[in-house]
């Protein structure tokens, strides 16, 4: 290599677009960022505009080469993460959706759902995962169903479906490929984890037309080329789409069975590592494929939580709180405790391990001695309670006792929220000092698929480890007090 080369990640989230460029010691060597736009044209329903996806996705890279000064020639490889459940159909021939993008948080598939409810044992045996409209079945028949002559077109040929790799990819290649991964897959429930294809009784039970759906690869491999008009006659290897959280499985460096990781991002997951065995949940969990390496496949056991971060955004633009997120730690800290307060976010309703859609959000226990920094505090407190349900969930399934437990995701940062967590689940808390992991394991996977990184190259370093500190007694008569409000949650 005559110039320095680097690898750059694409991190599509729900709502922002990224484009991270690192260096060969895994270090940040710059990023960009755009803010999309989330449309609610009724309560429950979440949308994009996928069209803005793409145009994000090609600003901030262009974005970030200038920023570095790294011509498109110095780029080795590119890897994306996405949000995984996001559907959108387009036209093949005029690469125009045929409606927004139906976003994973999104419930306008409700109905659906439960029409199919007598197949969940038959789902859950094939893809790890259950009939919810988190996942992407629905929303592809939800659209073939609600677009005019949709589904004659899909029936002919004439669409396309993909999660927003799969677009993104589409239209990076100048709509010459039409690909996922086995990550990607094996969240739209209608890929077989088992058998590792898609599965024909399902797509015929779901009425789903299988000429819609992509070649599924490995997380790991030269899929195809960038189309060259994209970046100044240079065309740049693809090699690697993951889905956002086994990204971050990846980027936390949680190689090992039973190593786990959490996110706190819009939402909250966590995963574990559980190998190449796949763990059946009996406790709410998913089973679902962490990434596939060669001819190796992983496995990871999963608890999604549909709203986490995205409360403190709530509290700040919809209740005007505060101006900055930044100020809540210190909220939380003025205030010895919440003073009976708690808040459910369930929002979009409860994900793991409840599966609840029906139960909206709460905030109880309120007196006339309540303001708003104990509103804050019981706002980030909920995290870590719904964190420790699907752990304590996840202990049970996998027989695993956990001692070390990895963050990452933007309320990451916030101390009184890692050290709350650590009390609360009477294990290590560690957080990195690079906060981009998501990007980091796109990155790394697409540098290992053109050997510009091999897994031993892998570094990444540790910023702060939380330990318990509080009495355990105290901890867990907070913890029955939020089981309490989330039993009433439910209830009503």
């Amino acid at each position: 290599m005559n110039q320095k080369q680097y690898v750059l990640a694409i991190d599509s989230g729900t709502t922002s677009t990224r484009a991270v460029l690192f260096d060969h010691g895994c270090q940040i060597v710059g990023i960009a960022q755009q803010e999309g736009t989330l449309f609610y044209p009724y309560p429950g329903w979440v949308e994009q505009d996928a069209e803005e996806v793409w145009d994000l996705t090609v600003k901030v890279i262009h974005e970030v080469l200038a920023k570095c000064d790294v011509k498109p020639s110095q780029v080795a490889a590119i890897g994306i993460s996405n949000q995984r459940e996001t559907s959108v159909i387009w036209d093949k021939k005029t690469g125009k959706p045929i409606y927004h993008a139906l976003v994973w948080q999104s419930k306008q598939t409700t109905d659906v759902c439960r029409s199919w409810a007598s197949y969940n044992d038959m789902v859950h045996k094939k893809t790890g995962l259950r009939v919810d409209p988190y996942f992407s079945a629905s929303k592809i028949s939800w659209l073939l169903d609600h677009v005019e002559g949709a589904r004659q077109r899909a029936e002919n040929g004439d669409l396309l479906f993909g999660t927003i790799d799969t677009w993104l990819v589409w239209k990076l290649s100048g709509g010459k490929t039409h690909i996922t991964d086995v990550s990607n897959a094996s969240r739209t429930l209608l890929y077989n984890i088992h058998a590792c294809q898609w599965d024909d009784e399902l797509l015929k039970t779901f009425n789903i037309p299988a000429m819609l759906l992509p070649e599924v690869k490995a997380t790991s491999e030269v899929y195809t080329m960038t189309d060259p008009d994209l970046l100044d006659g240079r065309s740049i290897p693809i090699g690697a789409v993951v889905g956002d959280q086994q990204a971050a499985l990846f980027g936390q460096g949680c190689f090992v069975e039973g190593m786990v990781k959490n996110t706190f991002g819009t939402g909250g997951f966590m995963l574990m590592n559980t190998g190449q065995d796949i763990v059946d949940s009996k406790s709410g969990l998913l089973s679902t494929i962490a990434w596939k390496l060669g001819d190796r496949l992983y496995y990871a056991l999963e608890g999604s939580i549909f709203v986490s971060g995205s409360t403190m955004k709530w509290l700040r633009d919809q209740l005007g709180l505060y101006e900055s997120t930044k100020i809540t730690e210190q909220w939380a800290n003025d205030v010895e405790d919440t003073a009976g307060v708690y808040f459910v976010p369930a929002f979009v309703g409860l994900g793991a391990p409840y599966w609840n859609d029906t139960c909206k959000a709460e905030i109880s226990g309120l007196t006339l001695g309540a303001n708003k920094k104990h509103i804050v505090r019981a706002a980030l407190e909920s995290m870590a309670y719904q964190s420790k349900d699907v752990l304590d969930a996840m202990v049970k399934d996998s027989g695993i006792p956990i001692k070390n437990l990895k963050v990452d995701g933007g309320a990451s940062a916030n101390n009184f929220l890692l050290q709350f967590l650590s009390d609360l689940l009477r294990c290590e808390v560690e957080r990195y000092k690079i906060q981009e992991l998501t990007s980091l394991g796109a990155a790394f996977l697409a540098g290992m698929a053109v050997d510009y990184w091999h897994i031993e190259d892998f570094i990444i370093e540790s910023d702060r480890v939380f330990v318990p500190k509080a009495p355990q007694e105290q901890m867990d008569a907070y913890y029955a007090g939020w089981q309490r409000a989330v039993r009433r949650c439910m209830q009503e």
